[in-house]
This record gives structure tokens, C-alpha cells and sequence, in this order.
């Protein structure tokens, strides 16, 4: 059996993990950690502590209205994508546990097009 590492929940919701394949379970908002919990198998789960939480990169489409999902990068094991039934109160509550600077706006389509052709032209023009 899963035990969580909250002693206090602040919220619980229904959310989706994008890892290969969509996996839907309920996502939980506690005092000590970020945990996802799979709704078929209690033993699927994902637990991220406060102090693990490198930074919330959130994908924001017309203007901030919709938060169609986001991903929570950890220190030292990589990022988890994940999708809620409602992003932006879930999201609030993440941030009173790490802060508003930790939450950011992931950048868009055009944006990482953008950077990588400056990063392109800057390669190809200073080669020494």
C-alpha cells in the first residue's frame, strides 16, 4: 500500500500524467510533497517533496485564460507532465508551497522556433 508523505491535504484532484501514454489518477496538494496516484493501481504512484521542486513550467494559450497543462521539473529526476480538471486552482495551490517565482510560463510554438534559429545563425556566423 502507498503511503503518502502529507500529514495535511490542501487539495485533491482529478488529473491526468502524460508520461508515453496518458495515465488518469488524482493528484493531491499536501504540506511536505506533489503526489499523483493512478486510479487503477494505488502502487502507480509519483511523489515529489517541496524542496525536490526545481520549477512549474505551465502552458498558458489566449492570454492566461486556459492552462491546458504543466509540467513539474524536479532537481534530480527529470520533469513530469501533467494535466488537472481545473490547472489553475490546482496551480495556486502549488504555488503557496514553492513560490511564484518557481511558476513560469513554458515558452510557445514559435518562441523555441525562434530560439533556434537564432541560436543557428549565431553558430554559422561566429565560427572561429
Amino acid at each position: 500500500m502507498a503511503q503518502s508523505q502529507n500529514t495535511t491535504v490542501d487539495l485533491t484532484i482529478p488529473a491526468t500524467m502524460f508520461t508515453g501514454f496518458s495515465v488518469t489518477g488524482s493528484m493531491m496538494v499536501g504540506d511536505k510533497a506533489l503526489e499523483f496516484y493512478n486510479e487503477r493501481n494505488v502502487e502507480d504512484y509519483i511523489q515529489i517533496p517541496w524542496d525536490q521542486v526545481d520549477h512549474v513550467d505551465a502552458s498558458v494559450m489566449f492570454g492566461g485564460r486556459v492552462i491546458p497543462r504543466f509540467a513539474v521539473f524536479t532537481k534530480e529526476n527529470g520533469h513530469f507532465s501533467f494535466s488537472a480538471r481545473n490547472n489553475h486552482r490546482l496551480l495556486r495551490a502549488v504555488r503557496d508551497h514553492i513560490g511564484g517565482e518557481k511558476i513560469v510560463r513554458s515558452a510557445t510554438f514559435f518562441g523555441v522556433m525562434r530560439a533556434g534559429f537564432s541560436g543557428l545563425w549565431h553558430r554559422l556566423t561566429h565560427r572561429g
